[in-house]
């Protein structure tokens, strides 16, 4: 764990992000702008469902923090970071816009990132390897409700829990990492992107969509996930060495200096190792 004052900013090479949610009531987007506040970095990746159309269309809610959020991602690219938006499965309607350029943001259905040492990484939200979200529509928006539900459930779970000072817990994440299904159904989504970002000929692949943050080998293909901003505000950056890190964003409540908690490349292989 290393405490990171707020008024010194962090200085990456790129910072991947995905499944925000904005225009979802669960989106936790003061801690995002926490974050975009204190990261500079020369690449941007919004790795998909960074509106949620699907909440929008369903239960119309914009606060002006979700607002700010657009303003400081667009701020960042008028500064020269240059920003790679790929929508997601939430965010779709923006694949109509696939291919266009507004100065430093660009909307791209996939794209492969090179990293500082040399590392070829197919970056793409994920969607399109959810046999529920492809085939049954139905399926999805019922997933989608109970999620919603779940995530209702978490925010009274955590008010006991800042009654008793105790930090925050995700009820949602929980319940993925126990229910066998669950489980199952994050190892299969990620097998199936490791196979594909290996018949593309590129050395790793970074995805969001199942709001499960990971770095981690699948036979030779590296495997990113950089999680979400509605459970566990996660994020994965790459240094100016290449070297790839995962991070869990909690600003402390009492304006204390910020705590990162930081999950290496190398510690990554390590726990996938003794896992096995």
């Amino acid at each position: 764990m290393l405490i990171m004052a707020k008024k010194k900013p962090i200085r990456v090479r790129s910072v991947w992000i995905s499944d925000v949610h904005l225009g979802f009531k669960g989106c936790q987007a003061e801690a995002l702008l926490d974050f975009l506040h204190s990261v500079e970095t020369d690449y941007l990746f919004l790795v998909g469902d960074i509106v949620d159309f699907w909440s929008l269309k369903k239960t119309p809610f914009w606060p002006q923090t979700h607002t700010n959020v657009i303003r400081s991602i667009l701020g960042k690219a008028k500064h020269n970071t240059k920003v790679i938006y790929i929508p997601g499965n939430h965010d779709a309607q923006l694949r109509d816009c696939v291919g266009h350029k507004f100065g430093n943001l660009e909307i791209h259905l996939d794209y492969v990132h090179t990293t500082a040492d040399g590392k070829k990484l197919l970056v793409m939200h994920g969607d399109e390897f959810d046999v529920i979200v492809k085939h049954s529509k139905l399926l999805a928006n019922l997933g989608s409700w109970a999620y919603e539900k779940l995530l209702s459930m978490n925010h009274l779970v955590n008010k006991l829990r800042n009654l008793f000072n105790l930090s925050y817990w995700s009820l949602a994440a929980f319940l993925k990492h126990k229910v066998k299904n669950a489980v199952s159904y994050i190892s299969s989504f990620e097998d199936a992107l490791a196979h594909f970002a290996e018949e593309r000929g590129v050395d790793g692949v970074v995805c969001g969509h199942i709001h499960h943050a990971e770095i981690r080998k699948i036979d030779d293909i590296l495997y990113c996930n950089d999680g979400d901003w509605v459970e566990s505000c996660s994020a994965m950056f790459e240094h100016e060495d290449g070297r790839l890190e995962l991070i869990h964003w909690t600003p402390n409540e009492s304006e204390q200096p910020l705590l990162l908690m930081a999950s290496s490349e190398t510690d990554s292989k390590e726990s996938s190792r003794k896992a096995a």
